[in-house]
């Protein structure tokens, strides 16, 4: 295994970390997220077991997730492996029918970090994020809502997920000018078929000592390589019932092709690909897997063996390429060379 500090602190996680987002059983098998939330709590001890084995160290799960059930498999799964380990849930989505029970307000975030901790089985929670953004409380708010959990010993470190860089911006600035428990880390969406945080997530958690957390690198699972023109739904697989990321889906299938004779350079699966190509990226912290049996994360695993070239990696980095947006493109265009070339400055 592989290890990095997350962000500009001293917690070192593995690249490879496990998203236990699968564990639970859907109370309506004919629900969308029926698809996703299909680990009972045995396959879930195996695959915790396995990795732990592995050296995975870092475990996200959310208080949304199958209903609460996946924090509480995954408390059950560490059992007392538990203060070997980073981990990390998510609050803000909605988890009861009152109109309170949802968001970033100061009540919610105590009351749901609480009942999180009491699902999990643990006196604290390693990291916190908020889960989305909340446009019906003020920043301020948010801020002093985690500052307090950290002060009280109940969360280490606090993050956020799925926020535009100005509001993660702001979020944090506020944190700075109150000496609250700053922002660590983002977990944002990022693969081959969604690199849109290139533009301007990733040069504001450069700049912030943000660790970025990456979820879904495998775009749901089209970038296994199980989807195919010819199979478009992968067996029935997750896609068939849960299809909610945007991409070219006509392009991804020549990307998929373009992988696939990759892979077979390397000996290796399409979706080792996919993660060593986010594993060369030095502004990917760690990478959360998804599996949700044994044999797709052993498979996942096999991506710390595959070194990519950079003719692969320039390959697959200019057949993904994010379209320029202004006013991005405007000033790297009009970048004063003398000036750069003087300051050593690609």
């Amino acid at each position: 295994m592989q290890y990095q500090r997350l962000g500009n602190t001293g917690l070192v996680v593995s690249r490879l970390a496990f998203g236990v987002m699968t564990f639970g059983v859907s109370a309506d098998p004919n629900a969308p997220t029926a698809g996703v939330w299909k680990t009972p709590q045995k396959e879930a001890d195996s695959l915790v077991g396995r990795s732990l084995d592995a050296g995975i160290n870092l475990f996200d799960t959310a208080d949304a997730y199958a209903d609460g059930q996946s924090e509480v498999f995954l408390g059950k799964a560490l059992g007392l492996r538990r203060k070997d380990v980073v981990i990390s849930t998510k609050v803000g989505f909605r988890s009861g029918e009152s109109v309170i029970h949802a968001g970033a307000s100061y009540r919610y975030i105590l009351a749901a970090t609480e009942a999180s901790l009491r699902r999990l089985n643990t006196d604290y929670v390693d990291l916190l994020s908020i889960h989305k953004f909340d446009p019906f409380t003020p920043a301020e708010e948010s801020a002093r809502a985690l500052d307090n959990l950290v002060q009280r010993g109940l969360v280490r470190y606090v993050g956020y997920s799925n926020f535009t860089a100005w509001q993660a911006a702001k979020f944090f600035g506020i944190q700075r000018l109150h000496n609250y428990s700053p922002l660590i880390a983002a977990q944002m969406y990022y693969s081959l078929l969604g690199r849109d945080l290139e533009h301007e997530v990733v040069p504001f958690c450069r700049d912030a000592g943000i660790g970025i957390v990456v979820w879904s690198p495998l775009a749901s699972g089209f970038l296994s390589g199980r989807y195919t023109r010819q199979d478009p739904t992968g067996g029935k697989g997750r896609i068939a019932s849960f299809d909610f990321l945007p991409y070219d889906r006509e392009k991804a299938y020549d990307l998929i092709d373009k992988m696939k004779a990759i892979s077979a350079r390397h000996n290796a699966s399409v979706a080792q690909i996919a993660l060593a190509w986010l594993l060369a990226k030095p502004h990917v912290s760690t990478i959360l897997l998804g599996a949700s049996k044994l044999s797709q994360l052993e498979d996942n695993l096999g991506a710390l063996k595959v070194t990519l070239s950079s003719e692969e990696l320039t390959d697959l980095d200019d057949f993904t390429a994010p379209a320029p947006l202004y006013p991005a493109w405007f000033q790297s265009t009009t970048l004063d060379e003398p000036m750069a070339k003087a300051l050593g400055k690609p």
